[in-house]
């Protein structure tokens, strides 16, 4: 597998024209490729920064941000709040202040549909055929210091390699495991890409190998699970979460 971060222009918050990026500094996608996109310059590319001076109280800016959160305590390392948004358990919301010149940079506001877009985009300009797309952030790992990749939306492959009913090597089958594939790029690809001043914010992987590429629509996302069929749901369903949303997947954490 080989991965490439790409170097780009700065892209200016609170809105910039990320496809025109993507045309400029990107010379030749390979069939069967994988472009890593971190979830940043999409929103500034769909404008979704506020200016921090004009922010009277963060936390009201991170619980309206979040499906569920936990009010911030001093308990927590460096007073984080805790929230989780779009099915993914993530500090703050996702919003970030890192490389943004005064701005709050929002999470993508529908990261599946910019997804696609991006791929249509990338389809037509580089005369693909098979090809994907992942939008990508940093992540905390519970237990682990430091941060590696995580996707929040993927668009043109099938996101997991299922090994269940497969024997190991000793001839037992297997009950449970399955690869996520989007993760697993998006970890090598953020380290490629960096967390600092690289100005690297794509990347594209080739010769992942095993990733079946297709455009079909799922009912349901096979990438996510909901909490009572996680494994960490003891510990999810044990915290008194919070929500402003109507609409949340797990009111209340009931």
């Amino acid at each position: 597998m080989l991965v490439k971060a790409i170097k780009t222009r700065s892209l200016i918050p609170p809105q910039d024209n990320l496809l025109s990026v993507i045309k400029e500094s990107v010379l030749e996608i390979k069939e069967k490729s994988v472009i890593v996109i971190t979830s940043k310059v999409v929103s500034i590319w769909r404008g979704d920064c506020l200016k921090i001076s004009q922010i009277e109280d963060k936390d009201s800016l991170i619980k309206k941000e979040a499906d569920l959160y936990i009010d911030r305590t001093n308990d927590l390392p460096e007073s984080v709040m805790l929230t989780i948004k779009n099915n993914i358990l993530i500090p703050t919301s996702g919003i970030d202040e890192s490389n943004a010149n005064g701005y709050y940079i929002l999470w993508p506001k529908n990261p599946a549909k910019d997804a696609k877009e991006i791929y249509q985009y990338i389809k037509k300009e580089f005369k693909l055929k098979n090809f994907g797309v992942i939008i990508s952030d940093s992540h905390t790992t519970p237990l682990r210091t430091g941060i590696m990749g995580i996707g929040i939306a993927y668009y043109g492959f099938y996101p997991l390699r299922d090994y269940r009913n497969k024997k190991d090597i000793f001839g037992r089958k297997l009950k449970m495991s399955q690869t996520n594939i989007v993760d697993s790029l998006c970890a090598a690809a953020v380290y490629e890409m960096g967390e600092g001043a690289e100005q690297t914010p794509i990347a594209i992987i080739e010769d992942a190998g095993n990733i079946k590429f297709e455009i079909k629509t799922h009912k349901k996302d096979p990438l996510l699970i909901g909490i009572d069929e996680d494994i960490y749901a003891p510990f999810l369903k044990s915290v008194k979460w919070k929500t402003l949303r109507r609409d949340s997947w797990q009111e209340g954490g009931k």
